[in-house]
């Protein structure tokens, strides 16, 4: 890989195994949708490789990132060899790989109130970005009903809470919001940003840059 193929060494580990588990390599780009798989693997606390990307520099459209990730999107996660992508899967992946991080809620009920969560975040909300700045204000209000004034969205915290924060984030960094337009995701967000995975996350991110596109401005 070109360009910021490797992350510095104080920010991570490198050409490392997970001891007895998978070996795994996470191909990211800061401030991508990729930032969610990052704080999950931050929050199981398990040795991986670090692949950032420049998305500006055009590394995902290299013929070796193209070989594991046709769409050359992020993230990709790399098993022992074999690639896992899309956000949702591989939340899910290191959730049940590494249960003892508690990152899904017991009972398959539970559980897939955390998929559907999941799912509305994909399809609802990370698209609302192309459809304007009316349309993104219209499905945050439903996002911000849907949350309440619960401490986690199912629950206990999850992959969820960690899919939502990363879309929300990026909302707060991008978008105008009147003050309380969101008053539960806010709150939601302010605990978030209180994990050391988040933290750990954004530290690592923030020094290698953000790649962010632009938002709607109407």
């Amino acid at each position: 890989m070109a360009g910021r193929a490797t992350i510095p060494h104080d920010f991570g580990p490198q050409q490392v195994t997970c001891g007895s588990g998978p070996m795994l390599t996470l191909y990211f780009t800061p401030g991508a949708s990729s930032m969610a798989a990052h704080i999950v693997v931050h929050e199981v606390g398990v040795p991986y490789e670090s692949r950032p990307l420049s998305l500006t520099n055009g590394e995902q459209h290299s013929p070796a990132y193209r070989a594991l990730n046709a769409e050359g999107k992020v993230p990709t996660l790399v098993i022992d060899g074999r690639p896992l992508t899309e956000v949702a899967a591989i939340l899910y992946y290191l959730a049940r790989q590494f249960p003892a991080a508690g990152l899904l809620p017991p009972g398959v009920e539970a559980q897939a109130h955390a998929i559907s969560w999941m799912s509305f975040i994909a399809s609802t909300l990370h698209t609302a970005r192309l459809q304007g700045l009316e349309h993104i204000r219209a499905m945050w209000k439903i996002a911000d009903q849907k949350l309440g004034a619960q401490e986690w969205a199912v629950g206990s915290y999850s992959i969820a809470d960690i899919h939502l924060f990363k879309l929300y984030w990026r909302l707060v960094r991008s978008v105008k919001l009147e003050p309380g337009a969101y008053s539960n995701l806010s709150a939601h967000h302010e605990r978030m940003m209180q994990r050391a995975a988040v933290r750990r996350t954004i530290e690592i991110e923030s020094a290698l840059g953000y790649e962010l596109p632009a938002f709607p401005t109407s």
